[in-house]
């Protein structure tokens, strides 16, 4: 693919870091590419989903020049997301752009979270792009549940993706959705099969995002409860390692292997964020846990596109909230109407 678009140097922003009200700097992009995915997980989207026209959707290369714009406030990290973005047509030509940004410095990292169905098709290419980790949310080991979970997913598939990753080079972190159930007699099969692989593993409370089709006041399973009972089964040791994202990490005694937690509900990890999201179709959200986002898609489509979306940027860093508004409020867990799918993931 040719990029022949050449996105304006916004003299006004220059090198300037992006810093939000409370002096919190951005340096990690989450960037969506696409709402669509080959499963309907039920803790991320309802079973029957209306997605996008292709017209309200970045393209690869307005996707790049947004990802420039961003790199240029001083955003070091950036994370390609979905719903699935391995099932975004021609996705590997973006990867291929953002590649030179890891060799000339101007990027520390680009990486993926995935469901690991197509991994095994491009984890060599993702290597080759100079990624070299990636996420990969597994929830289940057993398939029947795994089925049930993502409503019409194949264990295998994502099984072979994450061998194909780690054969190719990549470091696989897997991600799992902790929910009251079923899950909590699995999770120390999940801890085996992670760290008996080299893999880290981060458990995260379901996030209230959308209509899930299941009463979450009956799903959600806190993390604090849930790190109580498996300290009862495993030696956790404090470690003060961090990957950019918002997980706190333990190590175990028995495994060697790092266990990570996301929080978002029963436990504030707002205070340190140095996260922003954009869908993929350009939209800011500067918290993930509150409704409101700025459009940037018709200016970045617009004359001096990079100027202009640069002073939006950090207009909406001026307004980004100190916390998300979930709550749980005895049985009920409150949340915002749009579906994960929307800010990827």
């Amino acid at each position: 693919m040719r990029h022949e678009r050449q996105v304006i140097t916004d003299p006004g922003a220059g090198p300037s870091p992006l810093i939000d009200q409370f002096g919190r700097q951005v340096t990690y992009l989450r960037l969506s590419v696409t709402d669509r995915c080959d499963l309907r997980c039920t803790y991320c989207m309802a079973e029957h989903m209306t997605f996008l026209p292709r017209r309200d959707v970045l393209s690869l290369e307005e996707l790049y020049d947004l990802a420039q714009v961003f790199m240029r406030g001083g955003v070091r990290k950036i994370r390609l997301t979905g719903g699935e973005p391995l099932v975004r047509k021609n996705i590997m030509q973006l990867f291929e752009l953002l590649s030179p940004h890891l060799q000339n410095g101007d990027l520390d990292e680009v990486t993926l979270t995935t469901n690991g169905t197509l991994l095994a098709r491009h984890a060599e290419g993702l290597f080759a792009a100079g990624v070299r980790r990636v996420n990969v949310s597994l929830d289940s080991l057993d398939p029947a549940r795994y089925a049930q979970i993502t409503r019409w997913g194949r264990l295998d598939a994502v099984l072979k993706g994450i061998d194909a990753a780690l054969g190719a080079g990549l470091k696989v972190k897997l991600n799992a959705v902790a929910l009251r159930g079923a899950f909590e007699h699995e999770v120390d099969d999940l801890i085996r099969f992670a760290h008996g692989r080299g893999m880290d593993l981060t458990l995260i409370e379901e996030m209230p995002l959308g209509e899930a089709g299941h009463d979450r006041g009956e799903s959600f399973l806190s993390l604090t409860d849930l790190r109580r009972s498996l300290a009862e089964r495993w030696t956790m040791v404090a470690v003060e390692d961090r990957t950019g994202g918002p997980a706190r990490y333990v190590r175990l005694a028995e495994t060697g292997g790092r266990l990570g937690f996301i929080t978002p509900l029963s436990c504030d990890f707002c205070a340190s964020c140095n996260r922003v999201r954009v869908s993929c179709t350009g939209d800011l959200f500067t918290c993930m846990g509150q409704e409101g986002s700025v459009g940037l898609r018709d200016a970045l489509r617009g004359e001096d596109s990079a100027a202009v979306v640069g002073r939006m940027i950090r207009d909406a860093l001026g307004r980004k909230p100190k916390g998300h508004s979930f709550e749980i409020s005895g049985q009920a867990i409150n949340g915002i109407a749009r579906h994960m799918s929307v800010l990827g993931g």
